[in-house]
């Protein structure tokens, strides 16, 4: 350790990253997504955290990844190198380029790098001393998702106390992208991180590239806020830009007096989707709180279940498409009846919703009403224009909360046609 304290370490790291840095000192978290934009030095913090940790803890090895085993090289590998080389520990480091390997000499602990991309080689990581305690994935977004990254962890997460995984990224610009969902999943043992280039100290990047970020500012505001700020600006495609995904506590739950319940049928194929929300008029805010989402599931058992929520027995909205299923959950002592569509209906709702200031979903208690909102995108045609219609698809969620939301919808106007129980009315 006295070869490490020959430099400071906050001559090294950014201060935005100065607290995560005391998180991982102090093992308060596993999960580490770091996102944002160009320049925000996360993979240099990451590179540093990694080769302090090891020399730390005599048992840590680590493996990093990337999605193509080709990109490793001038990534990863590089930047761990001049992690080593900046904390002046290069006397302890053997450095093999054939394979890539790490090797810290006065124990033997490795780094090892791997490919997603051949996911056998992963399987078979074995080290000699210790454990994999560090894992690296860099640039995590190019991974095929959330369920490929859960079997990798599977396979490297063996044997040790204590582990830490880091997640590097810039954040892709569509909201559909399954690692920007992923962010917004609240979990106990995970930390969410985002930087940007303004926190660095600028001799590190070189003027020349305030210079470019500046340029892009004035010329492209939308691609700077992506590019170097690292947010999430959307394709253009989106159709419901008023979304935001967050946990609603109890006691707002207890504060709702404006409850509203749905149902959009489904069985075989499609779910039934039952939704529960708040329509707070005055401040024209939607709160999403309760759903049941489900394939195959039988009208007397979706009627069991809402009983377990709805013990007041209030009104539900449902789809008046299958009028023998509201007769049947009606027969189960429901308060169900159907929702009145007409002509133009869907489109109304749906802008309705659009319209509203705000539309609250709580992703814990409702996981599959936020990723419909989120995802809910137009279609493009051939020449890769976006469609005039909304897409009838993956939008269970959305057509229930409007079958919910049917009696909130009477006397709005909108561009001069009267809207009563989501019926155009001309004339």
């Amino acid at each position: 350790m006295i070869a490490m304290e020959k430099i400071r370490l906050s001559e090294l790291i950014a201060p935005s990253f100065y607290e995560v840095h005391q998180d991982i000192k102090n093992n308060r978290y596993t999960h580490y997504w770091l996102k944002g934009g160009r320049g925000s030095t996360k993979s240099s913090f990451v590179s540093l955290e990694i080769i302090l940790g090891m020399m730390k803890d005599p048992n840590a090895n680590a493996v990093t990844l990337r999605k193509v085993k080709e990109t490793l090289k001038d990534s990863v590998f590089e930047q761990l190198v001049w992690a080593i080389e900046k904390l002046k520990v290069s006397e302890y480091w053997e450095i093999k380029h054939n394979p890539m390997e790490l090797t810290y000499i006065p124990t033997g602990q490795k780094i090892l790098f791997r490919g997603a991309d051949k996911p056998r080689k992963i399987k078979s990581i074995k080290v000699s001393r210790g454990y994999v305690k560090f894992i690296w994935y860099e640039e995590v977004d190019e991974f095929n998702g959330i369920e490929e990254i859960r079997v990798i962890n599977q396979s490297l997460m063996r044997g040790g106390q204590q582990f830490c995984v880091f997640y590097t990224y810039n954040p892709p610009n569509s909201v559909r992208s399954w690692v920007n969902e992923e962010v917004l999943i609240e979990r106990a043992d995970r930390k969410i991180h985002h930087s940007t280039y303004l926190t660095v100290p600028r001799e590190w990047l070189g003027e020349q590239f305030f210079i470019e970020a500046e340029h892009l500012r004035r010329i492209n505001e939308k691609a700077y806020r992506h590019e170097y700020l690292g947010e999430v600006t959307g394709t253009g495609g989106e159709i419901f830009s008023n979304i935001t995904i967050r946990k609603i506590t109890d006691n707002e739950i207890k504060a709702f007096d404006r409850i509203r319940r749905g149902i959009d049928w489904g069985y075989a194929i499609d779910p039934v989707h039952y939704t529960v929300c708040h329509y707070d008029r005055t401040r024209r805010r939607l709160f999403i709180f309760y759903e049941i989402h489900q394939v195959g599931l039988s009208n007397r058992r979706l009627a069991e279940l809402i009983k377990e929520e709805n013990k007041l027995n209030s009104l539900i909205t449902a789809d008046s498409a299958e009028p023998k299923s509201i007769a049947e959950l009606k027969s189960y002592g429901l308060k169900v009846y159907g929702a009145k569509k007409g002509p133009g209906s869907v489109e109304f709702g749906i802008k309705f919703l659009q319209d509203l200031e705000e539309i609250v979903v709580d992703p814990e208690r409702c996981p599959n009403t936020a990723r419909e909102f989120l995802n809910y995108e137009l279609e493009k045609d051939n020449n890769g224009n976006f469609k005039a219609d909304f897409p009838d698809k993956n939008n269970h969620s959305i057509d229930a909360v409007r079958y919910a939301l049917e009696d909130d919808m009477i006397g709005v106007n909108m561009n001069g046609v009267e809207i009563l129980r989501g019926v155009k009315i001309y004339g």
